[in-house]
């Protein structure tokens, strides 16, 4: 059972083809990102990618533009 909880139970951690990009960030967090990503089987990457698209589909619609 993973040590991480979410808030809903929609976001569900996959592997799929992205284009690389650069983002820096301290490493508390990095460190936490790739503990999480460990208990998903998934990459640093994959972890992240996915949590920018469902912080994307989930933002109020009045930054949509």
């Amino acid at each position: 059972m993973s040590d991480f909880y979410f808030e809903t139970n929609d976001f569900i951690p996959k592997q799929y083809k992205k284009d690389p990009v650069t983002i820096r960030m301290g490493l508390e967090k990095i460190e936490k990102i790739d503990r999480m990503a460990a208990e998903f089987n998934i990459s640093r990457n994959e972890l992240i990618n996915q949590y920018v698209d469902y912080a994307l589909k989930h933002m109020p619609a009045v930054f949509e533009k």
